[in-house]
């Protein structure tokens, strides 16, 4: 990043010492620092990994991605003594937010549907390849795998980290573009607390046994 300090450091030393001169150049100067600074931040400003709100808007833009949804999702704003979206689940409902449910995704959730959206962009379009395209929308704390039943249909189960419930019910709800043409999604399925889901014969990050595994939560499609 520019410094004004370093540009008022190449004046020489016959005019350094005069307060008066420094202060005009330093006035001079602020402008197209600031200007320099401005521009070498816009890069930074637009990485999907930092973007917030308007900038944010235009990575989705670029990537094909809207904040909107075209119908409120309902049950996602935080509420107490409701199961999924108590604190860290649920979405602080705003003071213009409608009633009737978001209808505006917040910048992490957007963030995480702009990932899928770039995933999908870039994927050929079969069941095996689906499973990094998921697994690149999370931080690696949650993971995605899918069971294809050969019939025309499949089912995609994640473990680890759960989503928030806003991008849960965008997962369940058909909202990201990560589905074979013609294929249909049978189930989601989803741990009920954080960790591997619960099954027998495995112990890993997918599945684990009794005492670590968790039951999974049906959502059909």
């Amino acid at each position: 990043m520019a410094d004004l300090d370093a540009y008022l450091s190449l004046f020489t030393a016959q005019h350094r010492d005069k307060p008066r001169y420094m202060a005009v150049a330093q006035t001079l100067l602020q402008g197209p620092v600031a200007l320099q600074n401005a521009l070498l931040d816009l890069p930074r400003q637009f990485d999907l990994d930092v973007a917030i709100g308007a900038q944010l808007d235009v990575v989705g833009e670029w990537v094909g991605a809207s904040r909107g949804v075209d119908t409120p999702i309902e049950g996602v704003y935080f509420a107490f003594d409701t199961d999924d979206v108590g604190f860290d689940e649920g979405v602080w409902k705003g003071p213009f937010d409608p009633d009737a449910g978001v209808s505006r995704l917040d910048d992490d959730t957007f963030r995480q549907l702009i990932r899928a959206k770039i995933g999908a962009n870039h994927w050929d379009g079969t069941v095996e390849s689906a499973t990094p395209v998921f697994n690149a929308i999370f931080d690696g704390e949650t993971y995605a795998f899918i069971q294809d039943n050969q019939d025309m249909s499949m089912d995609i189960a994640l473990a680890g980290k759960r989503p928030s419930a806003l991008f849960k019910a965008l997962l369940t709800r058909g909202y990201l573009p990560i589905k074979p043409a013609g294929v249909r999604v049978n189930y989601y399925i989803l741990p009920t607390y954080d960790g591997p889901l619960f099954g027998f014969d495995m112990d890993n990050q997918y599945v684990a046994g009794f005492d670590e595994g968790a039951w999974g939560l049906l959502f059909g499609n």
